[in-house]
């Protein structure tokens, strides 16, 4: 069973501060809409973080690592070792979403929740059950306690990340296989054909991705996870980071923290976890449509629409991280355009 926590409920919108926001687009040196989904964004943000000023300044980034079973099944085009090298890699600065956190001035949190990695590494926290999930083409990946683990993990990870008052969270992932994973736990969720939500992941071919359909395919079938429960599913065909994702995605919410959610492995994290807690819903601001398979279809059953696509298949948060410069421009916009009156610009004339 997941903790009681998973399912409390996430704080209102304040509608309060959501129609002031609206009511301060309209006295804005601008068209009504001009600024098009900017301005929208800004109002949003109002009502989650219930403020007249909304904020998108501190954005700490949390990296969740995890190893997968099912790779053993030859799914993906790179070898394993590769999940424990990018931690490190993450860690001494040198990944993308290395570069993005300082472009940004973000802090930047790697957390093991499940590789294979016998011993703690440098700059790295390590808050796992397992090391690594069960090959899951032939049994469950998780136990019920290992996945309560995870989440309570992602929820421990949103507890560091409150020290530093943050407005925003991005949640990144890093695991061979995990796309996978994600594939099987979105088929599942959404109960459609794994042809329909699996992609190249890392960078297979044409034959790679058939063999992938058919794994997924096989699995699902084999345990009768089409359209269970969230829980069944994540247990049956998850990842540790994807649950710990899905944790920390809750918990941010419920701490009233909007989270800008990255691409198909944390858009399926977020799947999971609206699944489990439709309250956290409001608080997820999707930031790009990836060139994974899945991604649109994902983003649809979440009824969200991306910032931005610019055909970005990395993971790691980068998308998010990229789109978060735009966030941040439509909280200044609303915040620091003058007025009408205080521009002494004359406003349309009011309609009889």
């Amino acid at each position: 069973m997941l903790p009681e926590w998973v399912t409390q409920k996430c704080p209102e919108i304040s509608a309060d501060h959501r129609e002031a926001a609206i009511a301060r687009q309209a006295q804005l040196t601008k068209p009504t809409g001009a600024l098009g989904r900017l301005e929208q964004l800004a109002i949003e943000l109002a009502g989650l973080q219930a403020t007249e000023r909304p904020r998108a300044a501190r954005v700490p980034i949390i990296i969740f690592a995890g190893d997968h079973g099912v790779v053993a099944q030859g799914v993906s085009a790179y070898p394993q070792a590769v999940t424990i090298a990018m931690m490190a890699n993450f860690a001494s600065g040198g990944a993308a979403i290395s570069v993005l956190a300082r472009e940004l001035g973000s802090t930047l949190e790697v957390v093991d929740a499940g590789t294979l990695a016998e011993e703690a590494m440098p700059d790295i926290i390590t808050d796992k059950p397992r090391h690594g999930t069960r090959d899951f083409s032939v049994e469950p990946a998780l136990t019920p306690a290992e996945l309560a683990f995870a989440f309570e993990a992602g929820q421990r990870a949103v507890a560091r990340a409150k020290a530093h008052q943050p407005d925003l969270l991005i949640f990144g992932e890093m695991g061979i296989g995990n796309t996978t994973a994600s594939a099987a736990i979105a088929a599942s969720l959404l109960g459609i054909g794994a042809e329909e939500i699996a992609g190249s992941g890392t960078g297979v071919d044409a034959a790679g991705r058939a063999h992938k359909v058919r794994v997924i395919e096989a699995a699902i079938a084999r345990h009768g996870v089409a359209s269970a429960s969230p829980e069944n599913i994540l247990c049956t065909v998850g990842g540790l980071e994807i649950a710990a994702i899905s944790g920390a995605i809750i918990a941010a919410a419920q701490a009233r923290i909007p989270v800008l959610i990255d691409g198909f492995i944390v858009s399926v994290a977020a799947l999971a976890a609206v699944r489990l807690n439709p309250s956290c819903q409001p608080f997820l601001l999707p930031s790009h449509q990836s060139a994974e398979q899945g991604h649109r279809l994902v983003l649809r059953a979440l009824n969200v629409q991306p910032l931005i696509s610019l055909d970005l298949r990395l993971g790691e948060g980068s998308g998010a991280a990229i789109a978060l410069p735009l966030v941040r421009s439509a909280c200044a916009l609303h915040n620091d355009m003058a007025t009408f009156a205080q521009a002494n610009v004359p406003d349309r004339p009011k309609a009889r």
